[in-house]
């Protein structure tokens, strides 16, 4: 993988690790050995300042692993220099090494042949010229140099590919891991849809039973608006219808693909013949609290604070867990157990408690609710409150009351309706 050309630009310090220091340290040894014996024709004499430009020339190694390029090319015109201004036989290869290295391993495969050729064949020419050595001579010396930059290259080549493997191989499988994840995604949705069909259709028929019997009986009863069986039919009537519309509405955001329907952008569902359902929230209190009341429990209602519009996702949660909590009031509690429900409306949060001094019924545990005076972990109903509630941003706690009955808390930030 070529390193971006703006690499360049970083900034200082430019990352100098232990092993750049001990690569320093074995080049400047090479190149002082190699000015001591680069000797011939025309060299300059071994004096301190042949020794000074031996260490100093090796100094840009040290920024070879970030800006591999730049210091090829540096290395190169330092090595012109020093053949032009105080000459002593050298080979380049020692000096640069590292940065054609380094260069091929960066990805400038071109730029790591092309500068060890030029400044070899340059070498070639000026020695060719100005001695008398013989051609096989001149290449045999020259040769190891040249083998050398070989070296460099096919390494750095060979690591480059490799790196650029193990890059590939990785993003592979990270993408296969993706992968996975989205497929055991889908997997679940599925299975929720399959669910949430098999529980339609056991349900709905039920309720819808239900429905047509309570309506059937209305018939037959007398027509007394004030016969108390007639009341309990039209409540039986009433809320099987209602929950039956709602459970057909939830239903349809998983189903509208196969049956056509679609969500509107309030979060309404609209099903071609069916019912158009809009998200419950704390408007429906009243038909709530009416229904539980019909049912046995008579409910209070307590207002507290400036009374607000709520944002949907909190006002849908409390009713759910008002609705939830009236519930368990009517499974849980001796019959006609009165019911204490206060919402207290503060600046940042609604706070809701549902308050019972009903004694539990003995073993009723089960099906959706803890028992009152029992472990509130006990069903499934608390737990289902405490995760609309988490949903919402808020907290909800639930447990028996010191002096019997039970309590429930919960408490959801207001925000912005």
């Amino acid at each position: 993988m070529a390193y971006l050309d703006d690499v360049n630009g970083k900034a200082w310090p430019p990352g100098i690790r232990p092993s750049d220091l001990l690569i320093l340290a074995v080049v400047i040894a090479v190149i002082e050995v190699n000015v001591a014996v680069g000797g011939g024709t025309g060299a300059a004499p071994l004096d301190a300042l042949s020794w000074v430009i031996g260490a100093v020339i090796a100094l840009p190694l040290l920024v070879c692993r970030r800006w591999p390029r730049a210091v090829l090319l540096i290395t190169f015109a330092e090595m012109i220099l020093f053949y032009l201004l105080h000459r002593r036989n050298i080979s380049p290869a020692p000096l640069m090494f590292t940065p054609v290295y380094a260069t091929a391993v960066a990805g400038y495969l071109a730029w790591s042949i092309a500068v060890p050729a030029v400044i070899m064949a340059a070498g070639l020419l000026a020695v060719g010229l100005g001695g008398n050595e013989r051609p096989v001579d001149l290449l045999a010396g020259f040769l190891p140099s040249i083998v050398i930059f070989i070296l460099a290259v096919a390494l750095g080549e060979v690591v480059r590919g490799r790196r650029a493997l193990a890059a590939e191989t990785a993003r592979r499988l990270a993408l296969a891991a993706e992968e996975q994840r989205s497929e055991a995604a889908r997997l679940l949705a599925e299975e929720r849809l399959r669910i949430a069909r098999e529980l339609h259709d056991t349900v709905a028929h039920s309720m819808a039973t239900i429905t047509v019997q309570a309506g059937s009986a209305l018939h037959v009863l007398s027509t007394r608006q004030d016969d108390p069986v007639r009341e309990v039919l039209v409540t039986i009537r009433d809320t099987s219808k209602s929950a039956l519309g709602e459970m057909r509405a939830v239903l349809g955001q998983l189903r509208d693909d196969s049956h056509g329907g679609d969500v509107t952008a309030s979060g309404d569902v609209t099903a071609s013949g069916d019912v158009t359902a809009s998200p419950l929230g704390l408007d429906r209190l009243a038909d709530l609290r009416a229904a539980v009341t019909a049912a046995g429990s008579p409910v209070t209602v307590t207002v507290e604070g400036v009374q607000e519009p709520l944002p949907p996702a909190v006002d849908h949660a409390a009713y759910r867990i008002l609705q939830e909590s009236l519930t368990n009031v009517l499974r849980h509690a001796v019959s006609g157990t009165p019911a204490d429900v206060c919402l207290r409306y503060a600046p940042g949060a609604l706070t809701i408690t549902v308050a019972n001094d009903g004694c539990p019924a003995v073993g009723s545990t089960a099906n959706g609710g803890a028992a009152h005076g029992g472990s509130p972990e006990a069903g499934n109903g608390i737990r289902g409150m405490r995760e609309r509630a988490a949903a919402a941003g808020g907290e909800l706690e639930a447990g028996p009351r010191p002096g019997g009955g039970f309590l429930v808390t919960a408490t959801l930030p207001r925000g912005d309706a």
